[in-house]
């Protein structure tokens, strides 16, 4: 059976061809070779252009309770700044996050409140839980979507303030929450954004960033979209074609930065940001364990039982 599917996987993937066209913010765009603009390093120009420094952020976030009707996340964001591809300075910002249910004309709301490094205003986390940016499908969201919500806010919020002649996140520049336009409109015009991933299409069905990279020149290059957006190629032996939004000027000052073979072509700044700010397991477990045995919280306890049962599940083997 994993044959047959293998073989209508690769017929699908036979039929497309290069005379396709990119569909994007809802426009049919063709492709033009024209567009592919090669990059150079700025290793080899000024030394005033070179002395640039550039941030990479990026945010991490972990579930410490939860229950059907409350949630407590830890969000932590890094800012890893760094000049001539040498790391000079970090910022780190951490806050607790809870989420509690609250019921109000005839709707039922999610409220949080922060605790810890106040990046986020709390009445932007206001929000409906059938709000469609939060839920899927028809189902009401759950309420530890609100952490997702708040986790964005913090990045854009630290993207906004930080001094740095660029700014760099981990994802795009487009706007998929209630309320994230207030902060999207506070950025600067140096702060840019680089998406490991694209749910982009083209007219038959193809990923525009396989397209491009089998119909790109040799080396290190930029493809234009529309506005600020762009594909890129990042190092020149680079399997990967990423997503970029913002000023292009950083692109030279990021080729350098993009060396590391783990993940040619992806700036290894931002793998570090990532590191830094991810809550791994063990730390997770210790914040659960500081909250859980209190004497104090008992009667929080109490309402994990009623929303814990697939972790009990997952425990026993």
């Amino acid at each position: 059976m994993l044959n047959k599917i293998s073989d209508e996987l690769k017929e699908k993937i036979k039929n497309f061809t290069s005379e396709d066209k990119i569909i994007f913010n809802n426009k049919v765009l063709d492709i033009n070779h024209n567009y592919f603009i090669p990059i150079t390093s700025v290793i080899k120009q000024e030394n005033e252009i070179k002395n640039k420094t550039i941030t990479f952020i990026d945010g991490g976030q972990a579930e410490i309770i939860s229950a059907g009707n409350f949630c407590l996340s830890f969000i932590r964001i890094v800012g890893l700044i760094i000049r001539n591809n040498k790391k000079i300075n970090n910022i780190k910002k951490e806050f607790y996050l809870l989420t509690t249910a609250n019921y109000s004309d005839n709707e039922l709301f999610y409220q949080s409140k922060i605790f810890g490094d106040k990046l986020v205003d709390e009445d932007d986390l206001y929000i409906s839980s059938t709000d469609n940016t939060i839920r899927t499908g028809m189902e009401r969201a759950s309420i530890s979507k609100v952490s997702n919500v708040a986790r964005r806010f913090a990045e854009l919020s630290m993207a906004s303030c930080v001094n740095s002649d660029y700014v760099v996140l981990d994802g795009t520049l487009e706007s998929t929450y209630k309320n994230e336009d207030k902060y999207l409109s506070r950025l600067n015009c140096n702060v840019c954004a680089l998406a490991k991933s694209s749910s982009l299409f083209t007219t038959s069905g193809n990923s525009p960033i396989v397209l491009l990279n089998k119909l790109g020149p040799e080396g290190c290059w930029h493809y234009f979209l529309e506005h600020k957006s762009y594909f890129v190629k990042l190092h020149e032996k680079a399997k990967h074609v990423f997503r970029f939004e913002g000023n292009k000027d950083v692109l030279a000052e990021l080729l350098d930065n993009c060396n590391d073979a783990l993940f040619l072509g992806y700036p290894y700044s931002l793998i570090l940001a990532d590191r830094l700010a991810r809550v791994g397991n063990q730390e997770k477990k210790s914040l659960q364990m500081r909250f859980l045995l209190s004497n104090e919280n008992r009667e929080i306890a109490e309402y994990l039982n009623t929303g814990n049962a697939h972790e009990i599940l997952d425990n026993l083997g």
